[in-house]
């Protein structure tokens, strides 16, 4: 049996699969250093968010895949999936992920084109004659 535990997060059309694993504190995605897959300190900061705030970043090495969407919608899957991964991991963290709204999946999505029109809501220029 594995001694990883898993967490799927979402956001947009981002997906990202997380591991977790008692460490150092490490942090790869999708291969790479954390710092230079996200090169923003915003999307750096929504990584290591859940683990800050529950003060046990350097106990858990992280492993991430993620794919779709742009990197700040990846940072937010990323997080989504560290804080559910962490709650698989110890119960007890999360009541202190739930009160800070870390184990909520952000619902917006884009919007879909409707047939007939320029955009989800832009129409066509209206002409009289």
């Amino acid at each position: 049996m594995s001694d990883f535990t898993w967490g799927l997060g979402r956001r947009k059309t981002s997906v990202a699969r997380v591991r977790i694993k008692a460490g150092k504190g490490n942090i790869k995605v999708n291969g790479l250093n954390m710092p230079d897959y996200f090169d923003t300190d915003a999307a750096r900061g929504n990584v290591n968010l859940a683990l800050e705030k529950l003060d046990i970043a350097k106990k858990y090495d992280v492993w991430v895949n993620v794919k779709g969407g742009g990197k700040n919608a990846q940072s937010g899957a990323v997080l989504l999936g560290v804080a559910r991964a962490l709650v698989k991991e110890n119960e007890a963290y999360e009541a202190q992920l739930r009160e800070l709204g870390l184990l909520t999946r952000d619902p917006r999505m884009k919007e879909r084109k409707k047939p007939g029109q320029k955009g989800a809501r832009a129409r066509f220029q209206f002409s009289k004659r």
